[in-house]
């Protein structure tokens, strides 16, 4: 058997790498994992540095990071001046939030159709989950633009919103009637037998039990729709992609306005997800 010193330091053994049998302690196993979690991460970050760097290096790329600032905004005689992020980061997210608000409204109709009994509801709401999902977003974005827009004389701001809302509305669909299904039959019949309205049995009682089942998949579904929503910059729409690639054209800064847009995105989805985590633990407690 393998014998250690015994003044083996405390980190070999907690980690276990000494070849000594030691007692499972919780909180030191914890520790463990998250050194052992931290020390990934540092790795990772080194090695996508250093890719970066020797990338930039080979291509002889000269880094500008002291022009980014004015690209977020100014201030001229004590007045902010919003420069072309901020701008585009506004627009990504009166895109995403009102896009996200018409999936979830175009969803919850699409679930009913699809439980209703009424068979023009089912067909309808049937009909559209195919086109929907069996086509590219891409395609749906220029018909939405050049063929719906031009009909009801709406803007590429409001084609691409209503564009991501259906495309979008499609996966909501399923995820609602999913998390209504999985309630308890149970639940239904006790509240028939109570003598509930159709209409109070699902606020009361079906609804209220679905939604933490529906809302971390909803939440993901919403996360997808801000990354999808850089697709607008196809059709011109001022968003936050469309800055980005605007100020490169204009500067030749591609690999810090990259990474400027990419990282905007990043603390976008990511505050989402944590609030959201948030609000599922408030329910889940309240439950």
């Amino acid at each position: 058997m393998m014998q250690t010193h015994p003044e083996t330091p405390f980190l070999a053994k907690l980690l276990g790498v000494d070849g000594v049998r030691h007692p499972k302690d919780p909180a030191s196993a914890h520790i463990a994992r998250s050194l052992w979690q931290v020390a990934q991460a540092i790795l990772l970050f080194c090695i996508i540095g250093w890719l970066i760097y020797a990338g930039a290096a080979a291509m002889e790329y000269r880094w500008q990071w002291y022009r980014v600032g004015p690209f977020f905004y100014r201030m001229i005689d004590g007045e902010f001046i919003p420069g072309p992020l901020f701008k585009g980061i506004i627009v990504t997210l009166q895109l995403a939030g009102i896009s996200s608000i018409l999936s979830i409204v175009i969803g919850a109709l699409t679930a009913i159709g699809r439980m209703s009994n009424s068979i023009a509801g089912r067909s309808i709401a049937s009909t559209y989950l195919e086109i929907i999902r069996n086509t590219p977003l891409l395609v749906q974005l220029f018909m939405f633009y050049f063929v719906l827009a031009p009909i009801f004389g709406i803007d590429r701001f409001w084609a691409g919103v209503l564009c991501l809302a259906a495309f979008e509305g499609s996966f909501a669909a399923e995820i609602i009637r999913g998390g209504i299904q999985a309630v308890e039959r149970g639940q239904y019949e006790a509240a028939d037998a109570t003598g509930l309205s159709k209409f109070d049995k699902y606020r009361y009682v079906i609804v209220p039990q679905a939604l933490p089942l529906i809302l971390p998949p909803l939440t993901g579904l919403l996360i997808s729709l801000i990354k999808h929503s850089a697709i607008v910059s196809v059709i011109a729409v001022a968003e936050l992609t469309t800055e980005g690639l605007n100020l490169i054209s204009d500067t030749y800064m591609a690999f810090e306005i990259w990474f400027i847009v990419a990282g905007m995105y990043l603390v976008l989805t990511t505050s989402l997800s944590v609030m959201v985590n948030i609000l599922e633990v408030k329910m889940n407690r309240a439950r």
